[in-house]
């Protein structure tokens, strides 16, 4: 197992450089002092109103996500590394999308199977032929890491539709400085807080040939119950941009209005946290009261810009995610410079054989699962529930794929019995606009609160972790 503060098991004495000034300040700081911050740092959680909803969940509107205070801390080699690998992925991605709505020359060459990507739900035809500005499709991504050893990060998904957790990032920081201005004097971190004007110009850059030099972007949410409204909010604010719901907009000649107390005032980009089925009830579910009717139409005549663009989700497939590393060298001519995760894909009969052999020792997920749900661990799962989980497999091979389970390297955390390692991963945010692409240094860090665990969603228990990118 490798710990990023003191390297694999065979070294645990010997701290990472990164780490040594956290090491000593460790050290010299009470037990009851780092536990008072704790719960300083929940209660300001509290105040500020930082929540999470969890669908189904009674007390959901009370959730906090756990924070833990102490920070994960990467070197700038480590960073340099990560950046051009995320910077990679975002131009193969990009391409994939606008290749599979256009020319579909991936699918010509026989490099993934044609019936992967029309029979997925996730793939929208309404998209075919559809023009995009810049031929940008997905201009906010979340690309989950993990790392199993001082040299190895692997993307473990891409989030490509309407990720969340950037608002977390921030206020981590922001928390982070409040509490520990002494630990910061120690190092120099990167800042993450241009992030909001970094997204604003990523928007402002992909809107429409019709708008205006100064186009209007707004942010469309589902609403106050969704379970992400929190950071649907804070975004709007931090961007200085109107917070709307569908019911704010209109279409009037194809082109997209909102509604204010002067009149309608035309929009020219909608980053939208709608998901593709919902934005539009002429098009997709008629039964939305989330969306705008006759949004598509005003989409399709390039007289605004959705942001993420509408069917991104072929790219966050996880199926489609086994074939990253042929996609990259298709359209990229490159090596992966982040790994795969070796997958196994239960739609092909040899490899749905295999799975069920092993399914004890893998990590099996739906292809459409997010949050932690609808996955099996299998070396933390009892037969009972294994059983019923290969039953499921076998009645829908084609949803499921299957992984090894990864060592995922852990960090030192404050838990209620001192600092213990505990399971990380990485949800760096990769702004993809007309002329550049920009990556945030450091990221959401997600933390497996229990001892043991590899689940770090928060949905279920987990945690998270301000991340700290070493300047140079």
């Amino acid at each position: 197992m490798f710990d990023e503060m003191q390297g694999s098991e065979q070294s645990r004495q010997v701290v990472r450089p990164a780490y040594a000034a956290l090491w000593d300040w460790l050290g010299e700081t009470k037990p009851d002092v780092l536990d008072f911050r704790r719960r300083e740092a929940e209660l300001l959680f509290r105040r500020i109103g930082i929540t999470f909803a969890v669908y189904g969940d009674a007390e959901a509107h009370e959730r906090l996500i756990p924070f833990d205070i102490i920070p994960r801390i990467l070197s700038a080699s480590e960073w340099d590394v990560l950046h051009r690998g995320l910077v990679q992925r975002i131009k193969a991605i990009n391409a994939f999308v606008n290749d599979i709505y256009h020319r579909r020359e991936i699918l010509k060459a026989g490099v993934l199977p044609e019936d992967l990507i029309f029979q997925n739900p996730v793939f929208r035809p309404e998209m075919n032929g559809q023009k995009v500005p810049h031929d940008v499709y997905v201009h906010v991504a979340g690309i989950d890491v993990v790392r199993t050893d001082a040299e190895t990060f692997y993307v473990l998904e891409d989030n490509a539709r309407t990720p969340s957790g950037v608002s977390y990032m921030l206020e981590n920081r922001e928390i982070m400085l409040r509490l520990f201005p002494e630990l910061f004097s120690r190092y120099r971190v990167a800042p993450v807080e241009h992030y909001p004007d970094e997204l604003l110009q990523t928007l402002k850059s992909v809107a429409p040939s019709a708008a205006s030099s100064d186009p209007t972007v707004v942010l469309l949410t589902p609403g106050l119950h969704n379970s992400a409204y929190y950071e649907h909010s804070f975004l709007a604010d931090k961007l200085g941009i109107e917070l709307v719901e569908g019911r704010d907009l209109v279409v009037k000649d194809e082109v997209v209005h909102m509604r204010t107390t002067e009149g309608l005032k035309r929009v020219d980009v909608i980053y939208r946290r709608i998901d593709d089925d919902f934005l539009d009830p002429l098009v997709f579910r008629p039964d939305s009261a989330l969306g705008v009717p006759g949004l598509m139409s005003a989409y399709q005549a390039d007289n605004v810009t959705l942001a993420n663009a509408v069917g991104t989700g072929i790219a966050d497939d996880k199926a489609i995610y086994s074939y990253m590393p042929q996609i990259l060298k298709f359209y990229l001519g490159e090596d992966p410079i982040l790994k795969n995760v070796p997958t196994w894909r239960c739609r092909e009969s040899d490899h749905l054989t295999y799975v069920l052999e092993h399914i004890g020792e893998l990590v099996t997920k739906e292809v459409h699962g997010s949050g932690g749900y609808g996955m099996l661990i299998g070396p933390a799962a009892d037969r009972a529930t294994i059983a019923a989980f290969c039953a499921k497999l076998k009645s829908n091979p084609k949803d499921f794929i299957a992984q090894p389970t990864l060592a995922l390297s852990t960090c030192p955390t404050c838990v209620e019995d001192g600092i213990a390692p505990r399971h990380v991963d990485l949800r760096p945010f990769v702004l993809a606009g007309r002329d550049r692409i920009h990556v945030v240094p450091g990221g959401l860090t997600r933390v497996a609160m229990p001892k043991g665990s590899l689940v770090v969603n928060s949905s279920q228990g987990g945690g998270t972790k301000d991340t700290w990118v070493l300047d140079r």
